[in-house]
């Protein structure tokens, strides 16, 4: 039988929660769908799940972050996968970034799905924190919302340093990183309204070839393309998850014109929104 912890306060809304089988326990959580993740393969075997329609592999000792913008699957799941969920009531890492500095990194980033590897040090210092997160769950006092919530900062600052070194932006300078994380999160939060690098250039009080140098190094593709990318992306999920027809889809993502956004639609796709609906 598979172990479920579960933090709930009815009157905040706010929920914080482990389990070592999250296929299983899904159901048991209450708020799941507006909740960010850890999924942890704690297994001796790779494992897969889909993350927006995609087929990830998450090998032994891996962990992946996913957020309520995306629509993750267990179907093919085969072997059981921990998770570490809060929603944003518990900790909200938007309100608290200068603590964490996990945007950009971690979550909210539109650069690749973010996998972090453990492996000896590290891995004891994860299994460690996590042993410490169920012994507090066996101390159920007044402040133990508070012990969780400290823990779970720790797990998040950890997982982040993680990510800066093994993930491609181990090449500029954490002035460079930063930037970088502003922008991925950036893009997250205002893709619908704000579509030339020029925005988010003045946001970051960058100009747009500062902005398009450092992604040169950081990544191939251009912020523009990002952008656009995670555009696609969003028309993607509507598709694939919702019952909107593309007219109404186009005039969510902030497109005056049906017409334009089919047109952007196969442009970054090669199929228009139509047949993309046909072939899924």
């Amino acid at each position: 039988m598979g172990m479920r912890f579960k933090f709930y306060d009815a009157t905040l809304g706010s929920l914080f929660g482990i389990s070592d089988n999250f296929k299983e326990d899904e159901e048991h959580f209450p708020l799941v769908d507006s909740t960010i993740k850890f999924l942890w393969n704690r297994n001796k075997a790779p494992l897969d799940i889909v993350i927006d329609n995609v087929h990830a592999s998450l090998l032994p000792n891996q962990i992946i972050t996913t957020t309520y913008l995306q629509h993750v699957s267990f179907k093919s799941t085969n072997l059981p996968i921990t998770a570490i969920l809060f929603n944003r009531e518990f900790y909200c890492i938007v309100d608290h970034d200068s603590e964490v500095s996990c945007n950009g990194i971690l979550f909210f980033g539109t650069q690749h799905l973010p996998v972090v590897s453990l492996q000896d040090k590290n891995l004891q210092r994860f299994n460690l924190l996590y042993d410490i997160f169920l012994e507090e769950f066996g101390t159920p006092d007044t402040i133990q919302g508070d012990m969780l919530q400290m823990l779970l900062k720790r797990f998040i600052i950890l997982a982040t340093r993680l990510a800066k070194e093994q993930l491609e932006v181990k090449k500029l300078d954490n002035a460079q990183i930063e930037v970088i994380r502003k922008f991925n999160y950036l893009v997250d939060m205002h893709y619908k309204e704000k579509r030339k690098v020029a925005d988010y250039a003045e946001l970051l009080f960058k100009s747009p070839k500062t902005l398009s140098n450092l992604f040169a190094i950081y990544n191939q593709k251009s912020p523009q393309k990002i952008i656009l990318e995670r555009l696609v992306l969003e028309a993607k999920r509507l598709i694939h998850f919702t019952d909107k027809q593309n007219q109404e889809i186009a005039f969510e993502l902030g497109f005056n014109d049906p017409a334009h956004f089919s047109r952007f639609f196969k442009k970054m796709t090669t199929k228009s929104p139509s047949q993309y609906r046909e072939s899924i």
